[in-house]
This record gives C-alpha cells, structure tokens and sequence, in this order.
C-alpha cells in the first residue's frame, strides 16, 4: 500500500529511535479508562515502538502499517506477543472494521497522513464511546548539545521547519467536529544511544533530508562536529511524548 514517503530504506534505523515515555503512555490510558483487554488499533505502527509499548499493558493491538519493511521490523519485535496482530493500511484507510476499537492511536504517524481524512477512518473504526490519540516525541531543544545541533542545522538550513509534527493539534481535531474536547498529556524519556547511532539516526531523518537538499551530507558532518567536541562516547537525550487526546462524538 503506497503513501506519500517511502520509509524501506529507513525501517532499520528506526529501530534505533527512542521508545514513548512510559508515564506519558500510562496517563493516557488513564485517562481513557481503558486496561487489559481493550482493544486498540496502532496506525502507523512502524517498528512496534508505540504498540509495544500498549501490548505490554494487556492491551489487544491491531497493528496496521503500510511499509512492508518496517511492519516486518515490527512482527519481529512482536511475535512473541499474542495480544498483536498486523495488518497493512494507512491512516485514511485502515481497513478495519466499523466500531470496533475502544482506542486508536497514531505515534509519530499523524503528521504523514491526510489528517482530516484520518480522522475520519478514526471515527468510523472507534466504537461509539472511543477514543482518538496521537503523539510524538519532541527532542528538548533547550537541552545544550540539542542546541548546538540545532543551531549547526540553521547554519545551512535556515528555514529548516519540523511541519505539522510539533504543532498544536486541538485545531485540526476540532475541525473534524467528530471528537469532543481536546485533552494533553506528556512524559519526558531520555534515550540514551552511541555516538555512532545518533549520527546514524540523523542519516535517516527524512524531514532534514528533504529540506537540506544537497546540504544534507555536510549537515551530517556538522553534527558529527558537535558531538566529537561534546566528548563521551554515549549520549543521554532527552525527549518528551507529547499526546492529544479526544473522545468520538456521540
């Protein structure tokens, strides 16, 4: 199944991205008031980060991917899991059926859809009291060395932007007039990784990739920069999940 962006090349190196915060995940399905055996539809699943996350929690998931890559990333990951289960579709059309999920979520898999439309898949696969979420996890830019990365990326991509990825996103809900009133909650993960491995995460950061252009390749070199003066071979960085939150419409 296509979408816009082709993640093949990328399914590997997202198994090194950072997992949701724990707290952040516990909040929401508090929240929700939902537990074990609820069931839970994961759009976007990519490589399992997200439905790992809710399986470990008794939840039942229904994993829908589009990328054949990344989805065998994430049976992989989930196989020994019998709470899972995968299935190909994008947000817009998950192929699913009507009312049946309690919850559905997208993590970091919102922003790469039609999202007025993916609202409106949401809806017709919640049950009549469901819950839409979506999340992402926004790197502290505040953070010193997230900073300097920051400010080497700027240096040849001034008007590098994130997209809808970091936006508030009460109004696009509220425009769907299908969800009620929009609700937040957030956690903070630090992720600890290899130099090596947050150069590599940075190889595949597809948004930079696409804005930098034929700047991408020395963009890489620059952070290689920043972190070869930081010193240390391991990196500590912190994230925070950030998730809104809204019920379906009576």
């Amino acid at each position: 199944m296509k979408t816009e962006w082709n993640y093949t090349n990328l399914a590997d190196a997202y198994l090194l991205r950072p997992n949701y915060s724990a707290d952040a995940i516990d909040q929401l399905l508090k929240l929700v008031g939902l537990g074990p055996g609820a069931s839970v539809c994961d759009v976007g699943a990519g490589v399992a980060h997200l439905t790992l996350e809710l399986a470990n929690r008794g939840l039942q998931v229904c994993a829908v991917e589009p990328n054949d890559a990344m989805r065998a990333n994430g049976v992989k990951r989930t196989h020994h899991l019998p709470n899972v289960s995968w299935h190909e579709g994008i947000g817009e059309d998950t192929g699913q059926e009507a009312g049946a999920f309690s919850l559905v979520t997208f993590g970091s898999s919102f922003n790469v859809c039609n999202r007025s439309a993916a609202l409106v898949e949401t809806s017709r696969i919640l049950a009549p009291t469901g819950w839409f979420a979506c999340m992402w996890n926004h790197r502290e830019l505040n953070d010193p060395t997230q900073a300097e990365i920051e400010a080497a990326i700027r240096a040849r991509v001034p008007e590098y932007a994130y997209g809808t990825r970091r936006e508030d996103q009460t109004t696009i809900i509220d425009e769907s007039q299908l969800f009620g009133k929009v609700q937040r909650v957030e956690g903070v993960v630090y992720h600890s990784q290899t130099v090596e491995d947050c150069l590599e995460a940075w190889r595949s950061h597809a948004t930079l990739e696409r804005q930098a252009g034929s700047q991408f390749a020395r963009v890489i070199e620059d952070i290689a920069e920043v972190l070869k003066r930081r010193g240390g071979a391991t990196l500590e960085i912190p994230y925070t999940t950030r998730v809104w939150v809204a019920q379906k419409r009576a």
